[in-house]
């Protein structure tokens, strides 16, 4: 018997984010999902290196990995649709619920149990809740990081979207330090070019 779990995973390539957005550069769900747990793993390592936690660094980039993997069923649902009130918010959860769910059933039985805590986690770990809240800023991240690299670009489409996603990761630094040295510490290089990256004064 064979499963479609993983077929259907390789097909985050073909979602496209920032869908109702003039995008100079396209970005699909397989480069954004790579992104995140890459942050959410300089997170997590931040968060234990720094400030003395006991994260699971590489389970932060897995959960990254999946974060938005319903997406391939449910498609890109656009922030200002998805949040627009609370009732929409919730109705949304639950069709994202449904939809990993369905990602689930397409593995064999024995397997499934690994990837819904994935998907779920648990409500009585405390690490894995914070660990969770830092996936949630490295996607929050990534998106200022798409809003950097089109300004850079000349394309003032996402200047409002910059704004007030800027907003957001200043209010989850008050809660959440790694977030505020990953934004001190990391983000201003991005949006630069490649020969400003290499610059030796670049590093400091």
């Amino acid at each position: 018997m064979s499963y479609s779990f993983f077929a259907t995973v390789s097909r985050m390539k073909y979602i496209e984010r920032w869908a109702l957005m003039r995008n100079s550069r396209p970005e699909n769900l397989s480069e954004h999902s790579l992104e995140v747990a890459m942050i959410a793993h300089a997170l997590c390592t931040i968060g234990n290196v720094r400030f003395g936690k006991s994260l699971n660094a590489e389970r932060a980039a897995l959960i990254g990995l999946y974060h938005d993997a319903s997406e391939i069923i449910t498609g890109d649902m656009p922030t200002p649709v998805k949040y627009f009130n609370s009732n929409i918010k919730n109705a949304y959860k639950d069709v994202e619920a449904v939809a990993e769910n369905n990602l689930v059933s397409r593995l064999p039985e024995d397997l499934q149990p690994t990837y819904e805590a994935i998907f779920s986690g648990s409500d009585d770990d405390e690490n894995d809740k914070y660990m969770r809240r830092l996936v949630k800023a490295a996607d929050k991240l990534s998106a200022l990081i798409k809003c950097i690299e089109e300004e850079k670009s000349g394309n003032t489409e996402f200047r409002t979207a910059k704004a007030s996603t800027s907003a957001a990761v200043r209010k989850m630094s008050e809660s959440l330090p790694e977030v505020a040295v990953f934004t001190s510490e990391f983000l201003p290089p991005y949006g630069s070019t490649l020969d400003e990256l290499s610059q030796p004064g670049s590093q400091k």
